[in-house]
């Protein structure tokens, strides 16, 4: 029996009393572990449980995934970030209304061709959902196995996931694999968790575990060093007119594909370069003057992480009165109601208030 075999009902038993309670678990539906499985990506559990909530009440089913609005499915999503998430579960809800009935597949084969899922995904629906003695292995999963098994692999390593997602597989409880899944999956975020120690003294598996035994819970699980974040300098201006501020939706490819911000443009631009930049904004269409520029001041400096680029914002509050030529079709005027119930500002643009102060937090 190896020690993968040895822990499950260590892992059961630990489970039935220490599980968290989460509002996806209430109902297991494959729709539900989907939904949450997606949203959980790269976001704190926390941070998802209005969210879910939210969600579910506007869009209870597959269908009604499938029908959403794109503005309106991004305000539903604004702020959980990684928006290709949302667009993908769209793009799986029409291929599962079109090629499955409008049912999710029970297997991971079928649950892979969909856009968005993953091994992983596909694993926690699979298993949890559905019953089938499938694993399902995420960042919290190879962590505990790394440690219990003493393993110096490296995980970023897809090899090395699907090497461990094999050796689980074959000690897959038939009937309770979804709980097994979960129960590492809390291990790994409870107690085995992912930054400073781990509580050792709290683990059913401490007994079996090769890196509390050799005192190595700080060396392993083994991983690569992140690349550093690209900086990248912009200037954006909060321009405001009649009790609205302007909006410019991105392209439709690239970050933050198809959401809107705030106008910027590359650089850290002075007052002076600012106010010019602001008054060329439409001068290369024929669009004429949709707005002039009455007065300009500095607003709050701001930062935004994403994965891979780290934007440093120097920011503007622009006081303007409108002109006599329309908008082009990629900006509107966003009232106070408009940015709450119908467009999405992503998070990195959700940095100020109306006086251009640095929201906390």
């Amino acid at each position: 029996m190896n020690v993968y075999e040895e822990m499950i009902p260590y892992l059961l038993h630990w489970y039935r009393y220490n599980a968290r309670v989460l509002p996806w678990r209430e109902d297991p539906s494959a729709y539900h572990v989907w939904i949450s499985e997606i949203m959980l990506q790269q976001t704190r559990v926390e941070a998802v449980r209005a969210y879910y909530t939210r969600f579910l009440e506007e869009l209870p089913d597959v269908k009604a995934l499938s029908e959403c609005p794109d503005d309106r499915l991004m305000k539903l999503w604004e702020g959980l970030g990684y928006y290709s998430r949302a667009r993908n579960l769209k793009k799986a809800a029409q291929a599962v209304c079109e090629q499955y009935g409008g049912t999710l597949p029970d297997t991971v084969t079928e649950l892979r061709k969909l856009p968005g899922i993953g091994d992983y995904t596909a694993g926690a629906i699979a298993s949890i959902a559905f019953h089938k003695p499938e694993p399902a292995v995420d960042g919290n999963v190879l962590r505990v196995l790394s440690r219990l098994s003493g393993s110096r692999a490296c995980i970023a390593l897809p090899e090395v996931k699907k090497e461990m997602a094999a050796e689980l597989r074959k000690v897959m409880p038939a009937e309770r694999s979804g709980e097994l899944n979960q129960a590492i999956m809390d291990i790994g975020a409870t107690v085995c968790v992912p930054n400073g120690s781990p509580h050792c003294e709290e683990c059913p598996l401490m007994h079996l575990c090769t890196a509390f035994r050799e005192g190595t819970t700080s060396e392993i699980p083994v991983k690569e060093e992140k690349k550093e974040r690209r900086i990248e300098e912009r200037t954006v201006f909060l321009i405001e007119c009649e009790g609205a501020v302007l909006l410019h939706r991105r392209p439709e490819k690239g970050l933050l594909a198809g959401l809107f911000e705030y106008p910027n443009v590359l650089g850290k631009l002075s007052v002076k370069k600012a106010e010019a930049a602001v008054s060329e904004l439409f001068s290369e269409t024929e669009y004429g003057t949709p707005f002039t520029v009455r007065s300009i001041k500095k607003a709050d400096n701001a930062k935004h992480i994403f994965s891979h680029i780290e934007w440093h914002m120097t920011a503007y509050l622009v006081k303007a009165e409108k002109g006599n030529a329309s908008l082009p079709d990629d900006y509107v005027w966003a009232g106070p109601e408009d940015l709450r119930t119908r467009y999405s500002l992503p998070t990195a643009f959700a940095k100020w208030d109306a006086r251009g102060k640095a929201k906390k937090g």
